[in-house]
């Protein structure tokens, strides 16, 4: 039987990742809401591509990382389209310098662990109940390789915690939730860089990744065709999982140098 066509809330899907989830549910024949923050052109110019396939979509402006931005994003999705059935948690903000945590600012630390921690959490919340009532949900968040190890990760310290304890939020609420038809998992991609985000993996199959044990680079479609089976009617039994799509490449270094 044809799976009915859902909302898909996707944060952060201007570009990259977000980009590619956006245009997979799409295609799975889903409504979509772009959300983003400064990418206001492409997030317009990816709205008018998806709206060419015969779906509805919809693009608001709005920063995870601030609740009362949150609550906006949610409250004018639901006024312009409905109540998402699917919500990719995509946004997170990530500080690629390597600092140590006592380098950090009282800003940079609030911005990781609200845009990565607390923002999830407060989206999640808010769209529990219409899930609840429809009997049906799918919650997608966002981590890295190991996270569900809580190993250390040095310069990365608060980036870490928050994507830890978001670990532990994906399991608890995968187990309260289960019961009302909603899953909820974590996707782990690989580093995943640049232009291959928004590339599928035969464009990639012919580079070569020495890092990476599979020996080529991951791809958007490496993640996102994962993230389209878990968004099925099907994929009901599968709930509480951290789901590494890495290529088996280990990103965490647990030394630093005297010098750091």
């Amino acid at each position: 039987m044809e799976q009915q066509r859902k909302i898909a809330l996707i944060t952060g899907s201007a570009k990259g990742l977000g980009k590619m989830t956006a245009m997979t549910l799409a295609e799975a024949g889903h409504d979509i809401v772009l959300n983003y923050v400064h990418s206001e052109a492409e997030a317009e110019a990816l709205r008018l591509q998806l709206e060419k396939t015969g779906i509805r979509c919809i693009a608001i402006r709005a920063d995870i990382s601030k609740p009362e931005e949150v609550k906006r994003l949610v409250t004018e999705m639901n006024e312009r389209i409905g109540m998402a059935d699917i919500v990719v948690n995509n946004a997170g903000p990530f500080i690629r310098e390597r600092r140590l945590f006592a380098d950090y600012s009282e800003e940079d630390i609030m911005y990781l662990l609200n845009g990565n921690l607390s923002g999830v959490i407060l989206l999640d919340h808010l769209l529990l109940g219409s899930m609840r009532k429809k009997g049906w949900g799918r919650i997608i968040h966002y981590g890295f390789g190991h996270a569900s190890e809580a190993r250390s990760w040095p310069h990365r310290a608060v980036y870490a915690a928050a994507k830890v304890g978001l670990v532990s939020f994906t399991k608890t609420l995968a187990v309260e939730e289960a019961q009302n038809g909603i899953t909820v998992n974590m996707i782990c991609p690989g580093d995943i860089r640049g232009d291959n985000k928004e590339r599928k993996i035969e464009d990639v199959l012919h580079l070569t990744d020495d890092e990476t044990p599979r020996g080529r680079p991951g791809s958007g479609e490496d993640v996102t065709r994962v993230i389209r089976f878990l968004c099925e009617d099907a994929s009901d039994f599968i709930t509480g999982n951290i789901i590494n799509v890495s290529g088996g490449l280990d990103p965490i270094r647990t030394t630093i140098s005297s010098k750091s």
